[in-house]
């Protein structure tokens, strides 16, 4: 009996040559994807004079910039109230997830298909359309130019919902029961077994929801109107007719990222076994 063992050294060299190939690929899209953000930074810290240079280093290293967009905007006061936006309506929209998908996930119940696909629905209805009625609503409440007026109408998530109820559907059975047996009620299990097994899937899906709250701009605009009362009205102070002031505007976005990247930093480890998870399943 012959065994042939030649052909297993192609095979061998082409996924090698795959690998790198995606290697490759792979550094090519993260240097697309981290240069527009170093070219903020570099453009940031160039002397005012050099604010349209086109040089890859930033030579000789300025501050003036920073001091500038400090002088002309109130920066810790807008990314203080930009945080508290941010953080209510991720941390609002996960609770309210949760609940309702824990209800779509552990109970059966009348009309549950075609409340869950309400739910869905709404996800798919465009802003626009919403956008009129809440801003009739926000001023008959009398909450138009406040922080409330932004957070309220964005407290339920559909997408966070529809994410939360694929995972809980995954969810062993048997701990519930389990639970049941112990004499935990449904309030105590969810807080006691399921809370803590989805806590690196709360943690993904919370920053992306602070980010997106974080992000956007149209909804603040509207309600907050000509104030700049959070960073990303602030921004516009820097553009104007005459033309766009470069240099602050850099160093004001550039501030304004930095707590993006420390709240990334801090969950970093939650958010990689949150996907690593999902790539499992």
């Amino acid at each position: 009996m012959t065994v042939h063992t030649e052909p297993e050294e192609p095979l061998r060299d082409r996924g090698t040559a795959r690998k790198a190939v995606g290697h490759v690929v792979l550094g090519l899209m993260s240097l697309g994807c981290l240069f527009p953000i170093y070219w903020l930074y570099a453009t940031s810290v160039r002397a005012p004079g050099d604010v349209h240079s086109l040089s890859l280093l930033p030579w000789p290293l300025s501050l003036a910039n920073y001091a500038d967009a400090l002088n002309k905007t109130d920066m810790f006061a807008m990314l203080v109230n930009t945080m508290i936006i941010a953080v209510l309506t991720a941390l609002g929209q996960l609770l309210t997830g949760l609940l309702a998908a824990y209800a779509f996930a552990a109970w059966r119940f009348r009309f549950e298909r075609l409340l869950y696909l309400a739910f869905v629905g709404t996800w798919l209805v465009p802003f626009q359309v919403t956008m009129l009625p809440n801003y009739v609503l926000l001023s008959r409440l009398g909450l138009l130019n406040t922080l409330a007026g932004v957070i309220v109408p964005n407290l339920c998530s559909a997408l966070g919902v529809l994410m939360l109820r694929q995972h809980l559907m995954g969810f062993p059975k048997e701990l519930l029961d389990a639970a049941r047996m112990d004499g935990r009620g449904s309030w105590s299990t969810l807080w006691t077994v399921v809370v803590p097994t989805l806590r690196p899937v709360l943690a993904a899906l919370g920053i992306l929801l602070a980010i997106t709250a974080w992000n956007e701009y149209f909804w603040p605009a509207m309600v907050m109107q000509r104030s700049n009362a959070v960073v990303q009205l602030g921004l516009r102070s820097f553009m104007g007719t005459e033309g766009n002031d470069w240099g602050p505007l850099m160093a004001a976005s550039g501030m304004a990222c930095l707590p993006v990247f420390a709240l990334y930093l801090f969950l970093q480890r939650h958010i990689v076994n949150a996907f690593v998870r999902s790539g499992l399943k």
